[in-house]
């Protein structure tokens, strides 16, 4: 049994609670435990879950959260910058599911989010338990 922290940007309430019922979902058929820990934006996710690495309190992570498309630049250096930091995150060996839907609008996030659709968040903490394993597979 491992120990994920969820770290979510929650900014639409209602998308964020699917997304984390599904991730919570996954987690919990596995057996495994969690915590979820809020912040204020997408771009912070990463810095959130660089910090609680380096506590050595959890295992694994999923981050959770909707970015949808608006009038200006914004969304494509939110979008491109929160999943480069996870990703940077991931290269270190830190397990990590990406659960950030990138979207053009409400309707798509609705389809990715609910878990009786396409279960993104769901997905997200699939994915953080398969690169644990495989994290600890390597010996890392």
């Amino acid at each position: 049994m491992a120990k994920f922290l969820i770290v979510e940007a929650r900014f639409y309430d209602h998308l964020n609670d699917l997304l984390i019922e599904g991730a919570v979902a996954a987690l919990e058929a596995e057996g495994h435990k969690y915590d979820v820990v809020t912040v204020p934006g997408a771009l912070e996710i990463p810095g959130a879950v660089a910090l609680a690495a380096e506590s050595g309190r959890y295992d694994g992570f999923v981050a959770i959260g909707v970015v949808i498309r608006g009038e200006t630049y914004h969304f494509e250096v939110v979008s491109n910058e929160s999943a480069r930091g996870l990703m940077a995150l991931s290269m270190d060996g830190i397990a990590i599911g990406n659960g950030i839907l990138t979207v053009e609008n409400e309707a798509q996030a609705l389809t990715r989010a609910k878990p009786d659709e396409k279960d993104k968040g769901g997905e997200a903490a699939k994915a953080a338990i398969a690169m644990l394993a495989l994290r600890e597979k390597f010996g890392a």
